[in-house]
């Protein structure tokens, strides 16, 4: 049983052969999808593929590289998405400073202001941190929100440790199986297995060996595979339990 907790099928990448891969899924074992929203068109799209497919679930928000239009309009736009059946999160949403000309401030802004719109709604968050681990750590933590995962986790084991304290999960994917990702391999050693979710952040982030290529949810096993070895623990139980763990989270039956 494999759950795909970060995935964004509405990107171009899957324009030319989306149903046909998405129709495909059961035969490679993934059971369920949750697609990401990174902006209103994704979070929209995102919808739309879980009011198609009965096991895609959706999360609306907007990311914080694309948080510079954003307005409280906006926000109430997203409260609006939020209700319907299939959307079961609220992002991705958090900090990204990798970029020089990003703004700072209305990334802080808007991440709290999706902060609070979770809270009120009672939802889980998909947190995005990139050269930001402090800060979005520091906002998160005094926001009170209690649940969420850290999407395509890339900080210190000690601190995903810290995250799981305040009841989150970690989100892990293709980069475990890198040669150069040490800390992912030290995270996933020192984080419990109840606290993984497995993911793929399709199109991209493809583990090996098809790094390069266009990632999709049937890549997962190789992340599987990957985890397995590190906890020294059957693949049916990395299967089983992560596959739960994302049920647990996002409240799917």
């Amino acid at each position: 049983m494999i759950f795909d907790s970060h995935a964004h099928y509405d990107d171009r990448q899957f324009d030319k052969d989306r149903d046909e891969l998405l129709t495909s899924m059961h035969k490679n074992g993934v059971d369920f999808i949750l697609n990401s929203g990174e902006s209103m068109r994704a979070s929209k799209a995102g919808i739309e593929l879980g009011q198609k497919y009965d096991f895609i679930y959706s999360a609306v928000g907007i990311h914080p590289n694309n948080t510079g239009k954003m307005t409280d309009n906006t926000l109430a736009d997203i409260k609006e998405l939020a209700k319907n059946k299939k959307v079961v999160a609220i992002g991705e949403i958090g900090l990204d400073y990798h970029y020089d000309n990003t703004d700072k401030t209305k990334q802080r802004l808007w991440f709290t202001k999706q902060l609070e719109l979770a809270k009120e709604l009672d939802m889980p968050v998909i947190i995005h941190s990139r050269d930001a681990a402090q800060e979005c750590f520091d906002i998160i933590k005094k926001s009170e929100v209690k649940k969420g995962v850290i999407h395509c986790y890339s900080g210190s084991p000690e601190m995903a440790l810290d995250y799981v304290k305040l009841g989150y999960y970690i989100g892990i994917g293709g980069v475990l199986t890198y040669s150069n990702a040490r800390r992912t391999v030290e995270t996933a050693e020192s984080v419990p297995l109840e606290r993984i979710l497995l993911e793929t952040d399709c199109p991209y982030l493809a583990p090996v060996p098809n790094r390069g290529k266009r990632n999709d949810s049937s890549m997962i096993s190789f992340v599987a595979e990957k985890l397995s070895q590190i906890k020294g623990v059957p693949l049916d139980i990395i299967y089983e339990t992560t596959s739960q763990n994302a049920r647990n989270l996002f409240g799917i039956e």
